[in-house]
This record gives C-alpha cells, structure tokens and sequence, in this order.
C-alpha cells in the first residue's frame, strides 16, 4: 500500500514537471534539508479557486531532521514572497492530507484558509487558499 502511494505520487509529480513554476533547495550549514516548490495546478486535479484552475500550488518535502526547527516556515515564507514579487496578485494554493496536522499548521501560519475537503491519494485531503494581499492606499 506505501509503495503505491508513493508511485502514484510520484507519477503524478513526473506529469506536473511542464507546470513548474520555480524549485527552490533548502540547505543548512551546506547540507540539503528540504525543497519547496510552486507548479501551476492542472485542471484534472482536485482543488481549484477558479474555474479554469492553473493556481500557483505550494508544496514542501524537508527531511525529517529539520523538523520543528521552523526552517519550513522560513523558506516557505521566502518563495510565498518571491512569488508575491513575481507574479503580484495571484493566488496560491496548497493541499494537504488532514491527517498531516504539522502540514495543516504550516499553511495556517503562511496565510492559507481552508475552503474545501475532498478525497484523494486513498485519504482526506486539506484544501486551502493564500489570497493575495492587497496594498493599502
């Protein structure tokens, strides 16, 4: 059953290689701890804000020695800000397996808000938006 979740995963992944959107590697002290990645979501996945789909989708892998450390945070923040400076205006989403409650609240504390549920990969899955911020005048 893991291998399947992962060969389905990765294969999935594989497919969304044309949509990427930018790949940032995380290193401490010289070392790779983590990724963080942005892709335009196809619109045959589950999870959209807008009809068409082709959101900015959020994903991050860090081993897990680098937990609990906020090096996640940290660098999600920093390409969430990249992205916000390259394409002003965009929303980005994220999804989640709800199960994966440190996963739900990373993206509560980057900003995104949960708007839908849906089952995926054989499991529940968390849903949610980063709404682009609107300056003030």
């Amino acid at each position: 059953m893991a291998l399947n979740h992962v060969m389905s995963w990765s294969a999935r992944c594989l497919r969304c290689l044309g949509n990427a959107l930018a790949f940032f590697v995380v290193e401490l002290d010289g070392a790779l701890i983590g990724m963080v990645t942005l892709d335009r979501l196809a619109s045959e996945y589950p999870g959209h804000v807008r009809p068409e789909g082709g959101e900015a989708a959020l994903g991050y892998m860090f081993l897990s020695q680098a937990w609990g450390f906020g090096y996640a945070t940290e660098a999600c923040a920093a390409a969430l800000d990249w992205f916000a400076d390259t394409l002003p205006g965009e929303p980005v989403v994220l999804t989640s397996q709800t199960a994966n409650a440190r996963s739900t609240r990373l993206a509560t504390k980057l900003g995104f808000t949960e708007v839908a549920r849906f089952e995926d990969y054989g499991a529940e899955q968390w849903f949610g938006v980063r709404s682009p911020v609107t300056p003030s005048v």
